[in-house]
């Protein structure tokens, strides 16, 4: 590309082009080739990477507290599967449920004010249970496994962590 070519028009350029064409500006603009033939990633990811380069990356700092902020969220990879005792999955249809529902690991939690203990690299945790949630040193956590991963660094199971897997169970 022409240096006098605005980002702009670099951008625009990328929505026209087929897969192979941005296969080749993926590898001209990260200097390595792509595997993927996913359309909409490789047109973000060129077009964010232009941007980059003439604009400037994320600062250091912004780069860690990206990094501490993605390992506090609760990521599903694949959604629920059908499961004993709900509704199945039709085709990419969510089915509509009114009532309480519990969550897939409600039965091994204890109720509400329950304290979970933990010690891990000779510190004791302390996990308290909320109706909607856990907390841990002050902070609010979505799920156990959260928890798990602030206190150990990397990604834990937080039932299998704390220790409230069934007997016999993966």
């Amino acid at each position: 590309m022409t240096a006098s070519r605005t980002i702009q028009q670099q951008i625009d350029d990328l929505r026209d082009m087929p897969v192979s064409r941005l296969r080749a500006r993926y590898a001209e603009v990260f200097g390595e080739p792509t595997s993927s033939g996913n359309r909409q990633w490789l047109y973000r990811r060129v077009a964010w990477r232009i941007q980059a380069l003439a604009e400037g990356d994320l600062s250091e700092r912004a780069r860690r507290r990206a990094a501490e902020l993605a390992r506090d969220v609760d990521v599903r990879v694949r959604p629920p599967g059908e499961r004993e005792g709900n509704e199945p999955r039709v085709g990419a249809r969510l089915v509509t449920v009114t009532g309480r529902i519990a969550s897939a690991g409600a039965d091994r939690l204890p109720a509400p004010g329950s304290v979970l203990r933990r010690t891990f690299k000779g510190v004791e945790h302390e996990v308290t249970v909320l109706p909607h949630g856990f907390e841990h040193e002050g902070k609010t956590y979505r799920s156990l496994s959260a928890v798990a991963t602030v206190i150990t660094g990397s990604h834990w199971n937080g039932f299998l962590f704390f220790g409230l897997t069934k007997k016999g169970s993966a």
